[in-house]
């Protein structure tokens, strides 16, 4: 039986489901911050990006998936998110992608495919522009690269439902606990101009992307994606019908059909040779 929680109430009581034991787990010190990471299972590694305000615990429906595919799964919680600290400086895209790059050098991982949601989809579609020899692909969900991508922010119940369990979340896992508004201000400022690529950027990409965009996304307009797909080159363009920006928890199966089959498709083309953890 399929699950669905498409109006977020059960994200907001209990949050994601909980994660299975890591194989391994702990911080790596970079550029003024430590970053929290997970690794589950064995495999050729994936490594997931969570999105803005949210944390790793957020693919608590993903990660048992991709482990019964055979891959072993990283998690990182971007600075300042979930149990990563941060330091005075205002958050960037670019910074928490060379966080990224610090906790795969940690692990050996020499190249891995990256799923992204949200800002996590940013930051992978940067670590694809600036180091491509490391990202075998791209599955970028639900994100803009330019300041025109976005709607104009309309609350909702579900919006609101899975900001309270953000709330929650931060409280129990930041370091400090009691900064949830000054951490919101802090990520809103980056949001206002970041990111900011043209086309002619995102032209040079050279490894494969997925651009996947929900039918009822309220953040990111679909012209805007479909500019993403056209201007990646031989980027795939993917529609998920009946959810939402947070399809990954209103209806992880069938979200999670979609990522298997990009990774198989990867895998096809060559990365069965991922550069398993060493």
């Amino acid at each position: 039986m399929e699950t669905f929680d498409d109006d977020l109430l059960r994200f907001e009581a209990h949050g994601a489901p909980s994660l299975p034991a890591a194989a391994d787990e702990g911080y790596v010190d970079h550029d003024g911050a430590r970053i929290r990471y997970a690794l589950h299972g064995s495999g050729a590694p994936v490594v997931l990006l969570h999105g803005g305000l949210g944390h790793g615990g957020n693919w608590g429906y993903q990660v048992p998936d991709l482990m019964a595919a055979g891959r072993s799964v990283l998690l990182i919680d971007s600075r300042g998110h979930g149990r990563s600290t941060r330091d005075a400086r205002p958050f960037s895209y670019e910074r928490m992608a060379s966080d990224v790059r610090a906790v795969m050098d940690a692990l050996h991982i020499e190249r891995a495919p990256v799923v992204g949601w949200s800002d996590g989809a940013c930051i992978a579609l940067i670590l694809a522009m600036t180091v491509p020899e490391r990202i075998a692909g791209v599955f970028f969900f639900g994100c803009n690269m330019d300041p025109s991508g976005t709607k104009p922010f309309v609350p909702t119940d579900v919006i609101d439902r899975c900001f309270r369990r953000h709330a929650r979340d931060y409280a129990a896992l930041s370091a400090t606990p009691g900064d949830f508004d000054a951490f919101v201000a802090a990520v809103t400022r980056m949001m206002r101009t970041e990111p900011d690529y043209a086309a002619a950027d995102l032209a040079k990409i050279r490894v494969p992307v997925a651009i996947v965009h929900s039918e009822h996304d309220e953040f990111i307009q679909r012209e805007h994606a479909e500019y993403l797909a056209r201007s990646i080159p031989a980027a795939q363009w993917i529609v998920l019908p009946d959810v939402s920006h947070f399809a990954p928890l209103q209806r992880p199966d069938a979200f999670n059909r979609v990522l298997r089959g990009f990774l198989e498709r990867l895998a096809q083309q060559g990365d069965s040779t991922l550069g398993a953890c060493e």
